[in-house]
């Protein structure tokens, strides 16, 4: 019983000891000190703990100052790759570098086409200037054209490449064909 009464006199010692020692570091003894803290400038009257912890905070914030990203460097392509996929309800344009990073690209969607309208020859046009104009900044000239899919804006995004300017080296038809593979569905009753 003895030794319960010890570690709870200890314990309540320890709380005081904490409390004063807070209070030591946050006490001020006039208002002049408390503005003194709120001026620049004014650290040589606060406690040596408070200083250190203000001091450490000031690094943390200059180190993550000093940390900046990298500007990005605009490359320079002269040759690129086009690829147009055409599908029945939409078509995409997308211009890549040699290596196959985008350069630019554009949807029927992104134009502003909705429904029916984004698989026309006219928006397929329209999405190919779009996607041309965005990648002249990087000097794209001469490029070679990949088209994939049935879609009835192939033959317009094609003839847009060739209008915007750019030299067309090829063209190359990459639409997968079935070749017996799976067993298709069963026809549609109707």
């Amino acid at each position: 019983m003895t030794e319960e009464k010890k570690t709870t006199a200890t314990s309540k010692e320890n709380i005081e000891e904490s409390t004063e020692t807070s209070s030591d570091l946050f006490s001020f003894p006039d208002d002049k000190a408390v503005e003194s803290i709120i001026k620049p400038g004014a650290l040589d009257d606060l406690p040596e703990n408070v200083k250190k912890l203000l001091e450490k905070k000031k690094t943390d914030k200059n180190d993550n100052k000093k940390k900046k990203r990298k500007k990005k460097v605009e490359k320079k392509f002269t040759v690129g790759k086009i690829y147009i996929k055409a599908t029945y309800n939409n078509t995409i344009v997308t211009i890549t570098d040699m290596n196959g990073d985008v350069i630019s690209w554009c949807s029927a969607g992104m134009a502003g086409f909705k429904g029916p309208k984004k698989s026309t020859p006219y928006a397929a046009s329209i999405i190919t200037r779009i996607a041309v104009e965005r990648a002249r900044d990087t000097g794209v000239n001469n490029v070679g054209v990949y088209v994939k899919g049935v879609g009835t804006g192939r033959e317009a995004a094609v003839r847009a490449v060739n209008a915007c300017g750019l030299v067309v080296d090829f063209i190359r038809d990459m639409t997968p064909l079935a070749h017996n593979g799976c067993r298709p569905r069963k026809p549609r009753r109707v």
